[in-house]
């Protein structure tokens, strides 16, 4: 084997992330909670809506400050984080209902946005509202006040709406999210 593919191979074992910031605001209800996931999908899903509609602020480390000039120059941006809050034993699960509605279809995890996942990075599109030093204000976040952050991309669209093909569930769950 030569030293490219050992390099390769041992990067594969694990990855080391460091986090750049933090995530704070009012949402400390993971919705895997029991409390959570004891509600019909809809009420999960309006409460969801409503701690996307509100304003959180990441925070990020002033080492990394100088890294977020021109953010503001966007309208919005990708924020990666840690589901540091998804309990262990859920993330085994290969297959799940989304949002626990038995009357859309099973699929595999990675077709759905839970937390709970073989590694806990989320992503959400935001809206960048302001920044100030080294705080964003942005609201469209679905990260719990404590997630570690662990990068920021600036958010171009490459696919317009039309060119977006989603399941028949899936549109169902976003219809519920926009009237709730």
């Amino acid at each position: 084997m030569g030293k490219i593919e050992q390099q390769t191979e041992r990067s594969l074992e694990s990855i080391q992330l460091r986090p750049i910031g933090i995530v704070r605001n009012q949402s400390r209800a993971t919705v895997l909670a029991p409390e959570m996931q004891a509600l019909p999908w809809q009420d999960r899903a309006a409460r969801m809506k409503a701690q996307r509609q509100s304003v959180s602020e990441i925070v990020i480390n002033p080492e990394f400050e100088e890294m977020l000039d021109g953010v503001d120059e966007f309208s919005h941006i990708l924020v990666l984080f840690w589901s540091h809050l998804a309990p262990e034993g859920k993330c085994l699960e290969a297959k799940v209902y989304p949002m626990g509605n038995r009357e859309f279809p099973k699929v595999g995890i990675f077709a759905t946005h839970s937390p709970a996942r073989p590694n806990g990075i989320l992503v959400t599109e935001v809206c960048l509202l302001e920044r100030r030093d080294n705080v964003l204000m942005v609201t469209g976040l679905d990260a719990l006040d404590g997630s570690p952050v662990l990068d920021i991309k600036s958010h171009v669209p490459v696919l317009s709406a039309e060119e977006i093909k989603t399941p028949d569930w899936h549109k169902t769950m976003r219809g519920v999210f926009a009237k709730s």
